[in-house]
């Protein structure tokens, strides 16, 4: 395991997230516009419950089970999702803009990144869904670092960042099938791996990492584990209501969510019934294990308070009024900065 003087992390809070993908193109248009990276989104909003991306990726192992490394499988990219080209050309230059419309040109798609967004699970009136943005978690205990023969992944000793060293990856991908989360990516036309960097060029300079600076929902937020001012350690140790991803993977995440809430359920009659939960409680702690059960009521009972018209350090930090609160040292604003591209 790698040693860190300080551990960077991000928090999202799932019930302010409307799946807008400002998060996605804010990342797209950064980092991943370069060849062989046309088909990556390292950042990614997902319905849930949902297949995600790459397809199935709960189910294609890795990780960490009572300390010992899990095989995992690598996903392909049809799995993640190919490129799709289109007839930009024919409907936007070629005069038949009113004859044709927009298509996929060549193969149909089989899957996309969001290929099954919206749907959700259960059946009316008591349908539900909740949208589960993700990003590389920067493992404490990293599997895709512990995978690597070339030593190629590193874990930033200030931070905590884990970075992938383009010159020593020769490609062998071990690292994208140790990852039990999947979000490493595979580029084809320079032979390495490539992924999330928590934008450390901006983290360098005090700006916050453009998914989350550019969020309309405020819904990201971040600083370090151990700033017990900053609002990471006062949701995730103090509150206790952010949790990580499928903490049995046992990678020890430093991506947390506070967990969806959703309406009562509505009985035969019409009524709302909140004696059974519209998302299912199994189903949450499958993502987030059973302490996902005591951050739903630590929720309920401070959002009570404040309808009591009491006040909730809690509701307030998530409430997010004031923007720069949501990310601790990171608030510089990117504009004031003379950025040189490599």
């Amino acid at each position: 395991m790698a040693k860190v003087k300080r551990q960077l992390a991000m928090m999202m809070d799932l019930n302010k997230c409307i799946g807008c993908q400002t998060c996605t193109i804010a990342c797209k248009r950064l980092w991943t516009r370069d060849e062989g990276m046309d088909y990556m989104w390292w950042n990614t909003v997902n319905t849930m419950p949902g297949a995600g991306t790459p397809r199935d990726w709960e189910e294609m192992g890795g990780g960490f089970k009572d300390g010992v490394a899990q095989a995992g499988r690598l996903p392909t990219r049809r799995e993640f999702g190919e490129a799709w080209e289109f007839n930009y050309q024919e409907v936007f230059y070629g005069g038949k803009g009113k004859d044709t419309h927009l298509k996929v040109v060549g193969d149909e798609p089989e899957w996309g990144p969001n290929w099954d967004e919206d749907q959700g699970a259960g059946e009316y009136p008591n349908a539900y869904y909740f949208y589960l943005p993700r990003i590389c978690n920067h493992c404490t205990n990293a599997a895709c670092l512990e995978a690597c023969p070339r030593k190629a992944i590193e874990k930033r000793e200030e931070d905590g960042i884990v970075v992938i060293n383009e010159d020593r990856c020769k490609g062998y991908r071990f690292c994208m099938e140790a990852c039990p989360y999947k979000k490493i990516y595979f580029n084809h036309a320079k032979n390495v791996a490539q992924k999330c960097i928590f934008c450390f060029p901006r983290v360098e300079q005090s700006v916050a990492p453009a998914c989350a600076r550019q969020c309309p929902g405020r819904l990201r937020f971040v600083g370090y584990r151990d700033d017990e001012e900053g609002p990471i350690w006062k949701l995730v140790e103090k509150w206790k209501v952010a949790l990580p991803l499928h903490p049995e993977y046992g990678t020890d995440a430093n991506v947390f969510y506070v967990p969806p809430l959703a309406p009562a359920r509505i009985d035969e009659d019409g009524n709302f019934d909140e004696s059974q939960p519209r998302i299912p409680n199994e189903y949450l702690i499958s993502l987030f294990g059973e302490e996902v059960l005591t951050s739903l009521e630590v929720l309920k009972a401070e959002m009570a308070k404040t309808r009591d018209g009491k006040t909730s350090e809690l509701m307030d930090i998530l409430i997010a009024r004031h923007w720069p609160d949501m990310f601790g040292d990171f608030t510089r604003d990117p504009a004031t900065i003379k950025w040189v591209e490599a």
